[in-house]
């Protein structure tokens, strides 16, 4: 009986060796079947919502990056102005075009090279990144152009909040996407036109962080006056004075460079309480200690802040 045992054993333990021999394996179940149809628009709608939660948070922050190199670009300027300034017994050129441009103005032949201003270039800091496209041409329904502009010996064409601004009279053509205060250039305050006296001592006034120097703009420079009303829509009829200044360039922002070359964002409603010129009445009609409230203001300012 044990041996008949041991005889079985020795068979089940030789079959074994021999399938093992054979490289008998048992077979593995698969799974050959991929997504289906209902899986993969799952997924597909999964993608298209994280996408659409993303995008606007990434438009946000690339518009931050842009206004933050447009403050930057500023800077740059402040220092060019810095060193002009004391120079010059802390003056300004007569004409602020000049310092956009880069170069005075000759009147030569314009394909002649053209006196650097204070030997320093303009051109790659003359746009924010914000506002580098052409403005091209824009025509009315008579075939006007309506984004043209004539101011004495200087023409060209406007901008907006996403186009630059370009002179083509006089030549070489020119662009850009900031506005200098003209009231820097040509006179701060009344008394000093009836005087005769221009071009003051800029680095001796007070209130210099409030006084307005370089801004973005639609135009290569604006001269706001206290009582002037704001537009009633971003594009409206254009004028150099806050029209100019008044955009969504930077989420209800524009960015300023002071003339204690301090750069800042700033309100479209803080516009008005700027000093732009001495006699600039800071606490006006727009503002909140004149009695403004947000229901005097045009439609889409009103959501703005107040100040």
């Amino acid at each position: 009986m044990i041996a008949g045992r041991i005889n079985a054993l020795g068979q089940r333990d030789a079959k074994a060796r021999d399938g093992a021999a054979r490289g008998d394996r048992q077979p593995h179940v698969t799974n050959a079947a991929g997504f289906t149809f209902v899986e993969l628009l799952v997924v597909i709608s999964i993608i298209a919502l994280l996408m659409a939660v993303l995008l606007p948070a990434l438009q946000w922050a690339r518009g931050q990056a842009k206004a933050m190199v447009c403050q930057a670009t500023l800077r740059q300027w402040g220092m060019a102005l810095a060193a002009c300034t004391e120079d010059h017994q802390g003056r300004f050129p007569t004409d602020g075009l000049w310092l956009l441009r880069g170069a005075i103005l000759s009147g030569k032949d314009a394909n002649e090279p053209q006196d650097s201003f204070h030997h320093f270039p303009t051109r790659d800091i003359a746009c924010c990144p914000t506002a580098t496209r052409s403005p091209g041409n824009i025509f009315a329904g008579d075939g006007v152009r309506t984004n043209a502009f004539y101011y004495g010996y200087v023409q060209g064409s406007h901008g907006s909040a996403f186009t630059a601004w370009e002179i083509t009279i006089p030549a070489p053509a020119f662009q850009g996407s900031y506005g200098f205060n003209r009231w820097l250039f040509f006179r701060f305050s009344d008394s000093m036109l009836r005087d005769g006296r221009a071009n003051p001592d800029l680095l001796s006034l007070r209130g210099r962080t409030d006084t307005p120097v370089l801004l973005d703009a639609k135009f290569p420079w604006c001269s706001p006056t206290a009582n002037e009303s704001p537009p009633w829509g971003p594009d409206s009829p254009f004028d150099p004075g806050f029209n100019s200044l008044c955009m969504n360039r930077h989420s209800a922002y524009v960015n300023g460079l002071f003339l204690d070359w301090s750069v800042r964002p700033v309100g479209l409603k803080e516009l008005w309480t700027l000093k732009w010129y001495d006699e600039f009445d800071t606490a006006g009609r727009w503002t909140k200690a004149g009695g403004a409230t947000p229901e005097d203001w045009p439609k889409w300012m009103r959501p703005l802040r107040d100040y």
